[in-house]
């Protein structure tokens, strides 16, 4: 089958131009990525980042951010931002073929948020809209910046902890997390320690744990191909009440035991496709430790590991410019009155219509 990438092309026109707006949790991203006319598996015609900036909703020490607040932040900085990406990028609103939102999945309030201006910037500029699988986004961002062909990818966030491969126009779910992701497993885990959430958690608990030396046994949990990580937050609480460990030590067991779990079910994936590429995204995959043990891994199966920095991993907005305008070129477009977010918008609905 030939995939027509330029159908929606104009007479002369040599790129596409998507703006990308990001808001499924704390971060509010704007970014601008445009595309070269032709088919963008080619390397050639690899995407070109016009411009990423972004905005993060930190709550205090112990607190984690409220949906209320979040969306309140979005709101304040949402025009702001805009304006700063398309300036960056050297544009006016009339270079841009389609404006790019996040539809989930994420938090209600926040999606709603940033839905609100994407739909107000698509009728101010006459200028299309797509709705775009946050995961999805963070899939092919990965795949654009690093050069990964066909990877199991490891999507760990704050909000998601997922196995996933290609087959047949789908991002199927090989495993994935049967409670809580382990993003938002570090995250509360912080908040018991009264850890400060600037610049992040997670980024906080890696940092101690490069202290630690001391690997206290925690509950390992998988479960096939799925894995648990709330009797093991349960437990490592426990042990902070008794006061009985250093904290270094206490970062540095968890983060031993929840990334060897990951290690283990994405390996086995691998087995069961028969791939030696592994693609880390999402915000837990900047953890140095997580890359390095993936890494361990891949080598051993004659394989490796890509992975991005905090610019591609941690939630942006040309994550999603990058993937609606993948969309969009194969014809995807949502009205106004269709740009609904939903906070459960799982990975393997969406129809990957722009991959063979």
């Amino acid at each position: 089958m030939k995939l027509d990438f330029d159908t929606r092309a104009k007479k002369g026109q040599k790129w596409y131009i998507g703006l990308g707006m990001e808001g499924s949790a704390n971060k509010l991203g704007i970014g601008v990525v445009k595309q070269p006319v032709g088919n963008p598996a080619i390397k050639e015609n690899r995407a070109v980042i016009m411009s990423n900036v972004r905005d993060t909703y930190n709550a205090p020490p112990g607190q984690g951010f409220m949906p209320r607040d979040t969306a309140r932040h979005h709101r304040n900085w949402v025009v702001r931002l805009v304006k700063q990406a398309i300036e960056e990028a050297g544009i006016t609103s009339s270079d841009i073929d389609c404006i790019c939102f996040t539809q989930g999945p994420g938090m209600g309030a926040p999606l709603q948020s940033v839905v609100v201006a994407a739909r107000a910037l698509s009728l101010m500029w006459k200028v299309p809209l797509v709705g775009v699988n946050h995961c999805i986004g963070h899939i092919e961002m990965g795949r654009e910046v690093t050069g990964a062909d066909n990877p199991v990818v490891l999507y760990v966030s704050g909000g998601n902890t997922q196995v996933i491969a290609y087959s047949r126009q789908r991002y199927r779910i090989f495993g994935e997390t049967l409670d809580i992701a382990v993003g938002n497993c570090l995250d509360r885990f912080a908040r018991v320690l009264k850890i400060p959430n600037d610049p992040s958690p997670g980024y906080n608990i890696e940092q101690l744990a490069k202290g630690g030396s001391k690997f206290i046994e925690l509950p390992y949990t998988v479960k096939g191909m799925d894995l648990s990580m709330s009797g093991i937050l349960e437990y490592i609480e426990e042990i902070v009440r008794r006061g009985t460990e250093k904290v270094e030590d206490l970062c540095y067991s968890l983060q031993e035991c929840l990334f060897a779990m990951l290690v283990e079910i994405t390996e086995r994936a691998m087995a069961h496709v028969n791939s030696r590429q592994v693609l880390i995204v999402g915000g837990v995959g900047c953890n140095e430790r997580l890359q390095e043990m993936m890494g361990i891994m891949a080598r051993d199966r004659g394989g490796h590991v890509y992975a991005t920095d905090e610019r591609f991993c941690i939630d942006n907005g040309v994550m999603i410019a990058q993937a609606g305008i993948l969309e969009y070129r194969m014809g995807a477009e949502c009205a106004v009155e269709d740009s609904i977010c939903s906070q459960k918008f799982r990975t393997d609905e969406v129809f990957v219509r722009w991959r063979q």
